[in-house]
């Protein structure tokens, strides 16, 4: 059965795997030290999704103001699910209980950015509600390769 729930230190193996199903490599401390920042911010909430004790998915929510906007808005900005386990509403769990931690804040809206190549999340987001609303443009600020 799948549930979703806050991440724990204890998660953080399960997390690296499932990052780097998105093609993110990422270290074991560094990992550990952007999870504990960001349970300490107050407004990045983690989510895991896990199949009995196996963690099968993951969201990452930025609760933000915004200048023009009069309620706070979410972001959801990592979201990945493990590659077996597709199909099993394991996104949809996850972005439920985003969406249920974006009400309890007050959010007026809830938001994400996916890859162009992405097409199979493309059709995921707009079956849970998602429109497309914008066009995101990033820059590097240093010579690393866009992942």
């Amino acid at each position: 059965m799948i549930a979703a729930r806050p991440a724990r230190p204890d998660d953080l193996p399960g997390i690296q795997a499932l990052l780097r199903q998105l093609g993110y490599e990422t270290r074991p401390d560094d990992l550990a030290e952007r999870l504990r920042h960001l349970a300490a911010t107050g407004t990045d909430p983690i989510l895991v999704a896990t199949d009995g004790s196996r963690c099968v998915g993951v969201l990452a929510l930025h609760i933000a103001r915004m200048l023009q906007l009069d309620r706070p808005a979410a972001r959801i900005t990592t979201l990945v699910v493990a590659s077996d386990s597709r199909g099993r509403s394991v996104g949809r769990h996850l972005v439920e209980a985003a969406t249920a931690l974006a009400a309890r804040a007050g959010c007026g809206r809830l938001e994400l950015t996916t890859g162009l190549a992405r097409t199979g999340a493309h059709a995921f987001y707009r079956a849970l509600g998602f429109t497309q609303t914008a066009l995101h443009f990033s820059r590097r600020l240093d010579d690393r390769p866009m992942p």
